[in-house]
């Protein structure tokens, strides 16, 4: 059911919310949006603050986040948090980011479960550590019977790691006899991906202005429509995703076709 913007007006009202909101079609939000968040590092270095300060206003954008796409109608969000390269940044950023992973995580539990936000992850999470990853397992099995959106969190991620598991799998298929080579399809394949349940992603915002896709859902993100903002990660707020979503609807999605 499409959502009623007149509903929205409260909730978008700092300039230029109102103006915004009269360019959105209801009728035309996307299922599945996906967000690269860049730009913590390069927020807090133009305040001369340390990185960590920039990753804790960096949580503060994930939440508004998450709040913009309820109220749009959004059932589905991916945020990428970590990827499978972030390992290589110096010891004391990374230590810090899964504390504040753990630290965030029990401070908004019940907010996600009072928003009817159900939490899955998609990733290697037994190679973080046990006191992050079990909070990651604690949030999944609390928020399971929600309704209201499915945030999906990338997590110690790659999406070329993600392709070669799901090969494993298919290979383990045959080799098992429970899949001949002639019936490997793309819907066999993907339905060895982290979360196959989940529809490919209609939109993927990136900030910071990089125009790259860092090793994010290259999967399934074959025909997913890009927007990319050069506004850093925690400045991003309600109303860069209701310009994200113009820019989206103005859009002719062919997916190959005429």
């Amino acid at each position: 059911m499409p959502v009623s913007l007149e509903s929205l007006g409260e909730f978008f009202s700092k300039a230029p919310g109102p103006e915004l909101l009269t360019r959105i079609d209801p009728e035309r939000i996307p299922q599945h949006l996906a967000v690269i968040m860049d730009g913590n590092g390069r927020w807090a270095a133009a305040r001369r603050l340390p990185r960590a300060a920039g990753h804790r206003e960096g949580a503060k954008a994930v939440r508004e986040l998450i709040a913009a796409a309820i109220k749009l109608g959004i059932p589905y969000l991916t945020i990428y948090s970590f990827s499978s390269e972030n390992w290589s940044r110096p010891a004391d950023e990374v230590l810090g980011l899964m504390r504040l992973f753990v630290e965030v995580l029990e401070r908004e539990l019940a907010s996600l479960e009072e928003m009817r936000v159900r939490v899955r992850v998609m990733g290697d999470i037994a190679a973080l550590p046990e006191e992050t990853a079990e909070a990651f397992r604690a949030t999944v099995e609390r928020t399971a019977v929600n309704d209201a959106l499915t945030l999906v969190v990338a997590l110690n991620y790659g999406g070329r790691a993600e392709i070669v598991r799901a090969a494993q799998g298919v290979a383990e298929d045959v080799a098992s006899g429970n899949l001949r080579i002639s019936h490997i399809t793309e819907q066999a394949f993907a339905a060895h991906l982290y979360v196959p349940d989940v529809p490919d992603p209609d939109l993927v915002i990136r900030t910071s202005g990089e125009m790259r896709v860092s090793n994010f859902l290259l999967w399934q993100i074959a025909y997913s429509e890009l927007w990319v903002t050069e506004t850093l990660w925690p400045d991003f707020d309600r109303n860069d995703v209701l310009r994200a979503l113009i820019d989206y609807q103005s859009r002719v999605r062919r997916f190959g076709g005429r």
